[in-house]
């Protein structure tokens, strides 16, 4: 079985750290991209050639420099090569307004982090357990 690539969008190192030790602990093999502000993630796609190179689910902060997170979704979904991908909204914002947008712009999922380190590696976690082991997710 070939790994999981997950494409992390996050500009705080801490959450970074986080996110990419509870996927390590994940029970499916798993590939992480990082990319810290939202205008490279937007070039990250643009220049992507090779269809094996993209990712099978987007994490995908709201609070990005250079360009937020509703942008880099807004450009996905409206693109008709990623539109399909999953892209799971991961933030702290907790923001009616961003969460309704997030939604607007056909996000998958808004998950906002908790604040306790347990909470947060556990909600890593069940992203794993409901993305790649209940859900069937788009072949790239």
């Amino acid at each position: 079985m070939k790994p999981i690539k997950i494409l992390l969008v996050e500009d705080n190192e801490g959450d970074i750290v986080l996110t990419c030790d509870a996927l390590e602990d994940c029970r499916i093999v798993n590939e992480v991209t990082v990319i810290r502000d939202g205008e490279s993630a937007i070039n990250f796609f643009k220049n992507l050639k090779d269809k094996d190179s993209r990712p099978d689910l987007v994490l995908l902060d709201i609070n990005l420099p250079k360009k937020n997170g509703i942008e880099v979704l807004i450009f996905l979904k409206n693109n008709e090569t990623y539109k399909q991908m999953p892209v799971i909204m991961l933030t702290t914002s907790s923001s009616e307004k961003d969460i309704t947008l997030s939604y607007k712009n056909y996000a998958n999922c808004y998950i906002t982090k908790p604040i306790e380190v347990a909470e947060f590696m556990e909600a890593i976690t069940k992203i794993e357990e409901f993305w790649f082991n209940i859900v069937t997710i788009p072949q790239r």
